[in-house]
């Protein structure tokens, strides 16, 4: 048998007041049942709690050693009543999110501390991996949301839902040591203007598998092929950080989301390129059938966030 909560408050009462009458009165009760309670919270427990004369009501050892365990005990069930309803709004528990590198260098910061203001009780469990991975960890319940690069794989449509969150152009990531051989007497400016791809088809395309990030890899590719082109690829990467190191190395030269500006590294300069820029999309994916609350509250942070980017858009056409 275990003791209930009222035994247990009826204890923490008792001991208090070292008083029945005093106690049962506190506690607007009589004091027979309040001592019948008492008795049987101690055959429960196999121990006397309190050492009793005409006079006087003493906690035993065992009573004073339990009696700050049993505190804590009533005061973490008192907690549980706020704590549903906090886990009911959302305002606290946990959220696994995943996300591709590319966007660890604008949007994904930016989603965190939004997130981070609004509901700092919730636990954010982050780890990046590429979309095809992202998307199996989602069908398998081990995550609760991604930023992913789309296309969605069509088997999963039915079951997942997608929202479109970013589009941002592609820059050129070159070595600086070639930027620096073919500027020579060039004006400054000329280390900002845009480059051709007709300038970078004649060296190293360092790129993402394409088995592991289809959509990326044909928004590269299809840039070189509208403009008549055949990409040389030199070298594969899984992470933006690799790939911008080993441009760093002059190993080649990349395309890479504008956000990545953002990765400063040693050795590299970004370059805007010329007529129709590449753009490349993220958005966040989750299961359709599976919105907790907390979710709900970070995708209420992705839409708003959105609302935001179309707002100054709209703004910068003006």
């Amino acid at each position: 048998m275990t003791p209930d909560l009222r035994q247990l408050r009826y204890f923490v009462t008792v001991a208090e007041e070292r008083h029945f009458g005093r106690a049962a009165q506190r506690l607007s009760m009589t004091q027979p049942p309040l001592s019948q309670a008492i008795r049987l919270l101690e055959e429960t427990l196999g121990v006397a709690l309190f050492a009793r004369t005409k006079r006087t009501v003493e906690l035993t050892a065992v009573g004073a050693d339990l009696l700050p365990e049993v505190r804590k005990l009533l005061a973490q069930a008192e907690a549980l009543r706020p704590l549903a309803q906090s886990l009911a709004r959302g305002e606290a528990g946990a959220l696994s999110l995943s996300f591709v590198s590319t966007a660890d260098y604008g949007l994904l910061p930016q989603l965190l501390h939004a997130f981070a203001e609004r509901y700092p009780r919730v636990r954010l469990q982050l780890a990046e991996a590429t979309s095809d991975v992202q998307i199996e960890e989602l069908v398998a319940g081990r995550i609760d949301c991604g930023l992913v690069i789309p296309p969605l794989p069509p088997r999963h449509a039915a079951t997942l839902t997608y929202l479109p969150v970013m589009r941002e152009p592609l820059v050129a990531a070159l070595p600086a040591s070639i930027v620096r051989h073919r500027a020579g007497s060039a004006p400054r400016d000329w280390l900002e203007a845009p480059v051709s791809l007709t300038e970078l088809a004649q060296l190293p395309l360092i790129i993402f598998p394409r088995r592991l990030a289809p959509g990326f890899y044909d928004i590269i590719t299809g840039c070189y092929g509208a403009a008549g082109l055949t990409p040389r690829i030199g070298q594969e990467a899984i992470q933006m950080q690799t790939i911008v190191s080993l441009v760093s190395a002059g190993m080649g030269v990349a395309l890479v989301p504008q956000s990545l500006r953002n990765l400063r590294r040693t050795g590299v300069v970004y370059r805007p390129l010329e007529h129709s820029t590449p753009v490349v999309e993220t958005g966040l994916v989750w299961r359709t059938a599976d919105v907790s609350p907390v979710l709900a509250g970070f995708i209420d942070i992705v839409r708003a966030h959105v609302a935001l980017l179309d707002a100054a858009k709209v703004v910068g056409r003006r």
